[in-house]
Order: C-alpha cells, then structure tokens, then sequence
C-alpha cells in the first residue's frame, strides 16, 4: 500500500456505518463494506433471507466469500462500480474505494434481481454442481421472494453510493493529515530554525577552510624564491619582491575570506602576484591585465582570481620550455561581469580536462589543480548558488583559458555605494 493509510484509519467507521445503513434501507439493496483485503469493517446492511440461508449450507459460505473478493478485484481494476451475477444468481454490484490512486477497499451491496435480466450483459460467476441449493424448499422460497428491481435503478444506486463513499474517504484523509500537520507544525518550524542556522555556521566554517587551502603552499614558494634571489644579487631585485610579498600578505591577512572585496583591490594583489612570479620565471613570463573602468568598484569574493592565475602558471607557462603569456580580461556584458584568464602554456589533454574538478585527484601533477579550482567552485555556489558560469577549455600543447561569468545585480555582485 505504499504506507498510504488503511481505510479505518482516516474515516469514522461508525459514520461509514450510519451512510451504509440508510443506503440499504433507501434502496432494499443489502451491503457491507470491506477493506483492501476483503476484510469486513463494517457490519451487514440488510441482509437477505435467502443470502443468510444460503451461507449456512456445507461450502457455501466459501463460495459467497470467492465471489465477493472476484467483485471487488474487478472494481478495482475498472475504477468504477462493477455489476456481477453471483454464484447463486443474484445481482451484486462492488463499488471501489479509490483515493488518489489507491484502492482502499470496497463496498459490497445487491443481492437482488433484475426485470429483463436477459437484454442485460453481465459477468457471471458460475457455481460449482456440489453447491446447488434448487432441492432446499426454503431456498427456493427466500429466492422467489425477491423482487426484481429495473437494471437502471440498480446502476443508479451504484454511481450515486460510489461518489458519496469516495466523497467521504477524501474527506477522511484531509482531516487525517490536516491532524498531522498541526501537530508536528511547531516542531517543525523550530527544526527548520535550527537547520537555517547550522547551515549558515557550516557556509561560513566551510568557505573559511577552503580558503586556508590555498594560502601555505604559495606562501611557501615565495618565501624560497625570495631566498634564492638573497644569494644571487645584491638588493634591488630581493627588495622589490619583499615589497611586493609585504603587500600580498598585508591584503591577505586583512581581509576576512567570507566577505567581499573591491575588483580593483583584487586586481592589485594579481598585479603584486604576477611581478614576484615574474621575477622568479624571468622572460618566460609575460601577462597582460585589462579591466573596464566601469566595474573597477564591484564588489566579488575575496580571492576570486588567484587560484586561476597560479594554475595558468604552475601548469601552463611553467611548464613549457620557452614560458608564455597570461591575459586576464574582465568586462560587463549585461548584468553580468565576464571574467576570462587565458594563457598559451602546454594546455592540457582531455582526460586531464574532464578530471580537473575531482576533488579525489591527488597526484602530484594536480597539486594546485585540485586544491584552487575545486575550491572555486565551491565558493561561487555558495556564493551565486545557480546563478554563475565556470567554463575551461585547453588545447593540449596550446594553452588553457578559464571563463566565469558572475551577476552584478543578484546574489552578492553589485557595485560599492
């Protein structure tokens, strides 16, 4: 049943009682209703004399029970009230209880004859030789007592009963679950308080932990460079490397990496980045920045840009012999800003492509990969939820280029008042 609720659960059985009750005396039809299993809920409505005779004979009872359960099969089958010529002759009609598409059970009523049964089609259960009941006088008696009644009345009883008890079931199971909802209302709405809250604390938790990520790794880098150039010159270019690092670390550690930042400050840093990258690769790195003054004043995630930078260089330039050049172009297009970094480094295969997002990649060659872009993503989501575009195509041997496309109007993109 699909943990859908039995039928004596979400109606009043007495009230089912009372309808079944006054059907059967408006109508002389007998009734009874049971429930999926052919189990009575209900008590007999109007029993005939003959139908009560009948089952107190050897095997009879089974063979009336048989043909109650085929009666309600079959109405449950059709969906509408099903009419049926019993095992003893009589007419009996099941009328389906279905709520929602679930057969609930059945109301069995009839046992009764039709006038010019011969110009009506019905399904006939036929009886088997050892239950004919034509030699017991007080059958035949009860039987010849029943007076038939016209096909169409019968038809119209069946529809008329069959609206009101599905009628009365629905009513049963809105009541039934209207009684849930309000019970667990409260409830839920304090669990949903508390999930809306959890949720904000783990956003926040979680962007903060992918943020740490990134940091250790290049700070560590610049450090030994910085210490490699101590040795090999004397001053000039070891001081303008501090000083670029000096404010690299300055806006890295005044910002909060759960709020937002200037596009023009986030620019800067990519600038202090690429010089000291620079200084280390010498003539095999070149870059070319270019912003529109328009949304010099948007306000994006701190760090947006970075991670792409470092892999354009870690696993593009870097690794070609001759180095290469990273271009960062960013612009408005509608209500979006356009966000592009393209480098003609070594590009990457299309393996490597479709893997480049798999936070379970841990080999060697994917170092900043795995850590920079996953990281990304996530943090755009959390931060646009649908509402961005990360796009990368490489050409192996020829180079890589990240796009993003972030709302200036929805989510946290706008401009700083």
């Amino acid at each position: 049943m699909n943990n859908f609720p039995m039928i004596n659960e979400c109606i009043d059985v007495d009230v089912l009682q009372e309808i079944q009750d006054k059907f059967s005396e408006a109508t002389g039809f007998a009734a009874v209703t049971v429930d999926y299993m052919g189990r009575p809920i209900t008590k007999y409505s109007n029993f005939s004399k003959f139908c009560t005779l009948f089952r107190k004979h050897e095997g009879c009872n089974e063979a009336c029970l048989r043909s109650d359960a085929h009666g309600g099969i079959e109405a449950a089958r059709s969906g509408k009230p099903y009419v049926y010529k019993c095992h003893a002759g009589l007419i009996d009609f099941a009328i389906p209880i279905i709520i929602r598409g679930q057969y609930l059970g059945a109301i069995l009523a009839g046992q009764v004859k039709i006038k010019n049964e011969d110009q009506v089609h019905l399904d006939h259960i036929a009886a088997k030789d050892s239950l004919s009941w034509k030699e017991d006088e007080k059958l035949v008696e009860a039987y010849e007592s029943i007076k038939p009644i016209s096909y169409k009345k019968l038809v119209a009883a069946a529809d008329m009963m069959f609206a009101i008890s599905n009628y009365f079931v629905e009513k049963g199971i809105v009541h039934l679950i209207q009684d849930e909802l309000n019970k667990k209302n409260l409830e839920l709405m304090k669990e949903m308080k508390l999930r809306a809250e959890l949720e904000k604390s783990l956003k926040v938790s979680e962007i903060k932990s992918l943020q740490s990520q990134m940091n250790p790794h290049f700070l560590f880098n610049v450090l030994n460079t910085i210490a490699r150039l101590a040795l090999l010159e004397n001053a000039f270019s070891t001081q303008e490397i501090v000083f670029s690092f000096s404010e690299l670390l300055r806006y890295t550690l005044k910002k909060n990496s759960t709020h937002l930042v200037c596009l023009k400050d986030e620019i800067q840093y990519i600038q202090n980045y690429l010089k000291i990258q620079a200084m280390r690769l010498g003539k095999r790195l070149k870059y070319h920045i270019e912003v529109e003054d328009e949304i010099n004043n948007m306000m994006i995630p701190f760090m947006l840009l970075q991670p792409i930078v470092e892999n354009a260089i870690h696993h593009g330039i870097e690794k070609k012999k001759e180095g290469g050049m990273i271009k960062l172009s960013i612009y408005k297009l509608n209500n979006t800003v356009v966000i592009k970094i393209k480098d003609n480094g070594v590009g990457m295969s299309k393996e490597k492509l479709r893997g480049i997002l798999n936070e379970n990649k841990k080999d060697e060659d994917s170092r900043s990969t795995g850590i920079g872009l996953n990281n990304l993503n996530k943090r755009l989501y959390y931060y646009f939820e649908e509402n961005y575009i990360l796009d990368i195509h490489s050409d192996f041997k020829k180079g890589t280029t990240v796009k993003m496309q972030i709302p200036i109007n929805r989510g946290v993109g706008g401009y700083n008042a």
